[in-house]
């Protein structure tokens, strides 16, 4: 959801910029800093920008400038005479010695320097060169965001690769590891020799245990959370929030096999799919 998308115009003497910026958050959070001349289209901005955008915080900024050049001030030139007036019975070797600063002192004085009117009305016209830069900007700040979610899927489709790959990586440890499990129960009640126990209840026993240890459910249930990924990643958008719950379900699958793996070479696997998957949630809330 981060992005970034700026547009300019020029209405009369005015330089108008637009900047809208997004960042990650689980829900849409405007913020504005608009001229005063169009805060009274704030509502209208906040409508447009929940339409096109969705989620995120989101800032936007309407910066209007004049032209100096076109704006410039205007002096007051009856009201200096009578200030000059005023200044005569200070003695005309004031007058010739300080002119510059006579100058400069009088054009700091009240009303001296007058600032060019501004139109404090907001015409359509001019509303309407504002609304078309603040689309522009949107537009730019999409295609930011499109880009970035194109770059986001390659990765996210390379993770679950290499998930699904480890996924296959377990199942040669998978099938000895039972036996092994077995073998070693065995031998180990055969250095007690003391101890007579009931062969068919062991098998018995055994069995349960070694159900306890099956991964076959988490195995095929991971699978198909990873299915779902993909095909949740094909949808037009809006696929952030389901992503990153189904990150979660993958999470909760890999954990239970590792608890259950019981075997060091399995282990391994998991804790790099583990990795994997951490590199899935790290991004997954950029994802709209």
């Amino acid at each position: 959801m981060t992005g970034y998308g700026k547009a300019e115009a020029t209405y009369g003497t005015k330089k108008i910029s637009v900047e809208v910026k997004s960042l990650n958050s689980k829900a849409l959070d405007i913020s504005t800093r608009i001229a005063p001349l169009y805060r009274e289209k704030e509502m209208e901005l906040r409508q447009r920008l929940t339409r096109k955008l969705q989620r995120g915080k989101v800032d936007l900024i309407i910066h209007a400038e004049s032209d100096a050049r076109q704006t410039a001030a205007t002096i007051n030139v009856d009201l200096i005479k009578l200030y000059l007036k005023q200044m005569k019975p200070l003695g005309l070797d004031f007058m010739i010695t300080g002119r510059q600063q006579i100058i400069a002192a009088l054009l700091r004085l009240p009303d001296v320097v007058v600032p060019a009117a501004e139109d404090d009305t907001l015409g359509e016209e001019e509303w309407g060169v504002v609304s078309d830069t603040v689309d522009r900007a949107i537009v730019r700040l999409v295609d930011f965001r499109r880009q970035e979610g194109e770059a986001l899927e390659g990765k996210f489709r390379e993770k679950t690769d290499n998930i699904e790959r480890l996924l296959r990586d377990i199942e040669p440890h998978e099938q000895g590891r039972v036996e092994k499990i077995r073998q070693r129960i065995v031998e180990a009640l055969k250095t007690i020799p003391e101890v007579d126990y009931d062969k068919n209840r062991l098998e018995q026993e055994l069995i349960y245990y070694i159900e306890k240890l099956d991964i076959n459910e988490e195995k095929q249930r991971l699978a198909n959370h990873i299915e779902y990924f993909r095909r949740t990643l094909d949808e037009p958008c809006g696929q952030g929030k389901k992503l990153g719950f189904i990150a979660q379900e993958m999470g909760r699958e890999i954990n239970t096999m590792g608890s259950k793996s019981n075997n060091a070479e399995m282990q391994n696997i998991v804790v790099r799919m583990k990795d994997e998957l951490e590199q899935i949630k790290e991004q997954v809330a950029n994802a709209l």
